[in-house]
């Protein structure tokens, strides 16, 4: 081969071998570098068998030092024998002939790349329910509720009320937002509610604000429904949320047509909650959001160990309270929420001996839902004790606390049979129910194939 500048020369054979060094190997002509002069020789030394003159090249001033396989440092010595503190670059890109010399694999050039602003995204980032939904404000005598709006106004309503420390888009986004759910939206207007100053980046309500009691909340539903011109909801509840549209619907069982309610109390709150939870207002009104109430409100929602089923929707949950809370309002909500009275419901018909006279139960349809890692099972069972069983179901599902992030599938699955059993879009509830099954057989078959 020519030997023009820059040009390559097939290296010479070692003790008469021309495959000694690599077969058809070739190098640069042009001046060698001092990094090409040390893979050279580390070559050789490797593949010259002890005793032969290639020992001499190992001989050099310059020794290498090979640290860790991915950064080669090399330590300069001058003739007094004194170390230098020269080295080449780290995580050197090593072609498959440079490797081969070497006796290395191939550096990976990400070796060197940090993930930096990693961040964790709550689950409204699936599809978020806030883009989708028209916001407003409607006026009430305790003051203005935030209401958003997802769907065609005229098509039936549903009412959907939050739990503590979240609200309409921290509570509701994965369930609407999960595929099978959206079919729904196709037969149905969803209003979303939230509780006063509850709301993403609410401003703190003033020291001298009365919150509305639990009745006061349910009462503000009337004016959200004569402003948008409901005669009849369906309402969609989760733990306090839950109370309140039972509140409602007790006192104006006209205005409800059924009831979807999960993790529903309907008793006073006990001595152990209520002196938890009084703790915990105290701290968010003098500390603002502190590990003791994030526990709390965790095992409100997840009841024990909830990192052992799902850790990355943990981390996100608490995220949302260290961040997206606002102490003083949260700490006013649950001061409302412990110091709520009993829903007064009772399964008898009324007259009967040791009732109340007030105590009625509710006149429309309820499914009682709740999980059975819930830390509100006994309260869901109390609840069930006092609905008429001739139109309420109580269900309890496996594997979860939250049911709405944890096991979505099958309480829309539930939801959707109970919608279509009270004569609601039968034909597009079972275009969805279709849709269920089909996703459903996907997921199986794919489980039977990875089994095998």
């Amino acid at each position: 081969m020519p030997q023009s500048e820059g040009g390559y020369v097939s290296l010479p054979a070692v003790n008469g071998n021309g495959t000694a060094i690599y077969q058809s190997t070739t190098e640069p002509t042009a001046p060698p570098s001092v990094f090409e002069s040390v893979k050279r020789a580390i070559g050789q030394a490797i593949k010259s068998s002890p005793g032969d003159g290639n020992e001499e090249l190992l001989r050099s001033e310059r020794q290498p030092v090979i640290v860790g396989g991915a950064r080669i440092y090399f330590r300069d010595r001058d003739k007094s024998g004194k170390t230098l503190t020269t080295k080449m670059p780290s995580a050197p890109t090593h072609t498959a002939e440079e490797a081969h010399l070497l006796g290395t694999m191939p550096v990976d050039p990400m070796d060197d790349i940090e993930l930096r602003s990693v961040q964790l995204q709550f689950p409204n980032a699936r599809g978020s329910i806030l883009e989708a939904c028209e916001q407003r404000r409607v006026p009430t005598d305790k003051g203005d509720v935030h209401v958003a709006i997802q769907g065609d106004t005229a098509k039936p309503a549903i009412v959907t009320y939050h739990d503590l420390g979240l609200n309409y888009a921290t509570s509701f986004a994965g369930f609407f937002n999960f595929p099978v759910m959206r079919g729904l939206l196709e037969n149905f207007c969803v209003y979303h509610v939230t509780a006063p100053g509850q709301e993403e980046g609410a401003p703190t309500l003033p020291e001298d604000y009365m919150y509305p009691t639990m009745d006061e909340l349910a009462a503000q539903l009337l004016f959200v429904l004569s402003h948008f011109g409901l005669k009849s909801v369906i309402g969609f509840g989760v733990g306090a949320g839950a109370n309140i549209l039972a509140r409602f619907a007790h006192a104006h069982p006209d205005k409800v047509g059924a009831l979807c309610l999960i993790n529903c109390v309907s008793t006073q709150s006990g001595w152990i909650e209520w002196g938890y939870q009084s703790f915990n207002a105290r701290f968010l009104r003098t500390k603002g959001m502190t590990q003791g109430v994030i526990d709390y409100l965790m095992w409100h929602h997840f009841g024990r160990n909830p990192e052992e089923r799902n850790h990355d929707l943990v981390q996100m949950y608490k995220q949302h309270f260290e961040r997206g809370v606002n102490p003083t309002n949260l700490a006013m909500l649950i001061n409302a929420y412990i110091h709520r009275n009993d829903l007064h419901l009772a399964r008898t018909p009324p007259g009967t001996p040791g009732t109340e006279a007030a105590a009625t139960t509710l006149k429309m349809p309820v499914i009682n839902i709740t999980g059975s890692l819930s830390p509100h099972v006994d309260d869901t069972v109390t609840f069930n004790g006092r609905l008429d069983p001739t139109n309420s179901s109580w269900m309890k599902i496996s594997d979860c606390a939250l049911v709405l992030e944890e096991q979505p599938a099958k309480l829309a699955e539930a939801f959707r049979l109970f919608l279509q059993g009270e004569g609601y879009a039968v034909g597009t509830l079972q275009k969805l129910a279709r849709k269920i099954s089909m996703a459903s057989r996907s997921s199986s078959t794919q489980i039977e194939l990875s089994v095998q």
